[in-house]
């Protein structure tokens, strides 16, 4: 029997939320696919159930209607009398609400703004296109600093305003947030995918693909028009022709270059580090690698440094520690059914404090190389590593991350036996370290190169 209609278009941000919530209660939902630009298109009593032409709009079989498209979602929702997409308590409630208008009012409007002038759906205006450029990324940056302590929006569990704030930001997706992006916001990323992949939201969208670059704005070519007799006047001073405006604009619109890497001003090393690389992944690590390191190695041209994480005594289990610097371990959704939601939460709020470090140090990878450990056993653990690095100040080549305050860096001296040891046995991972006199055996590791 057919619960209603719910008029809406194909891939409309607002209505993917109600789309899953109603598949997922069984509801028999008809979508009426309209097109609200077009008035003369649409039905003779959708203004009854819209007055202002707004999608999607809601026609129970009982003659019930609704617009709006949260209250749409929560109706649907609710139909589930034991569902938990709503929260156990009136504050979870509350958030549920509060998260689905930030992601309605704050969110949409600007990211829809943002790509609507880029893929010619609205005038062009550079200026307009860079205000919503910069409103949508302080919305998203709000998203992405709750996410770096929460795995979803509200609770521990998947709720409705994970549904349907991921649906509002899948336009994000496929058209403005690139690799660079992603690389940026981590925690969002993490989050979208994780809602994409849930059983409930992947069976009303099509298969999730990143993009690789944003959509960029294609100026649309001017038509040559009939060339004008040209008529005796007196000469007078030249007005700019519209064709040097055209190059005027044209450059306004190029992106500015990206600055340069301020290691690369230093001279060309004698050492050059991808070398280092290959041999490190090519021979054996202490009996070919280590001693072809420091034949060759200048201190001139490049610094050794320690790293340490500052705060040890946070760290729970030690695979989820070595998640956070990057080693890959299962999928999240696998996690999910090993570890139940709680742990899952805590091993997120671990992978986010320190996770993606090695990731976000892209940016500086022509210039590093280096391992990072964990050493220990579940809720006694630290993360250890070392770094050879081109120049002599660290934090020119870490300060890309931002979490790398998260970690103190000291120089070591590789004239000393013992500075030497160490970076040896970072890079071997055979031997265990000792904190301030308390030894710890390795446990995992990534190495950044």
């Amino acid at each position: 029997m057919s619960f209603g209609k719910l008029y809406t278009y194909d891939k409309n941000a607002r209505s993917v939320a109600i789309r899953a919530v109603a598949k997922a209660n069984n509801l028999d939902l008809e979508i009426v696919n309209i097109k609200p630009r077009e008035p003369e298109t649409l039905p003779e009593h959708y203004l009854k159930l819209s007055p202002l032409r707004r999608v999607p709009a809601f026609e129970g079989a009982d003659g019930y209607i609704l617009s709006e498209c949260i209250a749409i979602a929560i109706y649907i929702t609710s139909q589930n009398e034991k569902t938990s997409l709503l929260g156990k308590t009136k504050q979870d409630y509350a958030s549920i609400l509060r998260w689905m208008s930030f992601a309605n009012s704050e969110v949409l409007p600007n990211v829809g703004g943002w790509f609507a002038p880029l893929l010619s759906q609205a005038p062009y205006n550079k200026k307009n296109v860079d205000d919503h450029s910069k409103a949508a990324l302080a919305a998203v940056d709000v998203l992405e600093q709750h996410l770096l302590v929460n795995t979803f929006l509200v609770g521990e569990r998947i709720t409705l305003a994970d549904l349907f704030s991921a649906g509002i930001l899948s336009r994000g997706f496929q058209f403005l947030f690139g690799k660079e992006f992603r690389a940026e916001h981590p925690n969002l990323t993490r989050w979208y995918e994780t809602i994409y992949n849930q059983p409930i939201y992947s069976a009303v969208v099509d298969k999730l693909q990143f993009i690789e670059e944003p959509i960029k704005y294609q100026p649309p070519k001017k038509e040559a028009g009939p060339k004008k007799e040209k008529e005796a006047a007196p000469k007078a001073n030249p007005k700019p022709k519209a064709k040097d405006i055209d190059e005027e604009e044209e450059e306004e619109d190029k992106p500015a270059p990206k600055p340069k890497h301020p290691l690369e001003a230093l001279p060309k090393p004698t050492l050059i580090l991808d070398d280092w690389k290959r041999k490190y992944s090519n021979e054996e690590t202490r009996e070919v690698a280590l001693p072809w390191f420091w034949e060759n190695f200048k201190a001139d041209e490049y610094s050794i440094w320690k790293m340490d994480y500052k705060y040890n005594d946070e760290l729970t289990m030690v695979f989820m520690t070595s998640n956070l610097i990057g080693t890959s371990h299962p999928s999240s959704l696998t996690l999910v059914h090993l570890l139940g939601f709680s742990s899952f939460h805590r091993l997120l709020k671990l992978q986010n404090l320190l996770g993606g470090f090695f990731t976000r140090l892209e940016a500086s990878r022509k210039y590093i190389f280096g391992c990072g450990s964990v050493y220990g056993k579940a809720n006694d653990s630290v993360v250890q590593g070392a770094f050879v690095i081109r120049g002599q100040d660290a934090e020119l080549a870490f300060d890309v991350a931002p979490d790398y305050e998260s970690y103190s860096f000291t120089k070591l001296d590789p004239s000393k036996k013992e500075d030497r040891e160490f970076v040896d046995d970072q890079w071997t991972w055979d031997r265990p370290t000792t904190v301030e006199g308390k030894t710890y055996e390795w446990q995992d590791g990534k190495v950044f190169k």
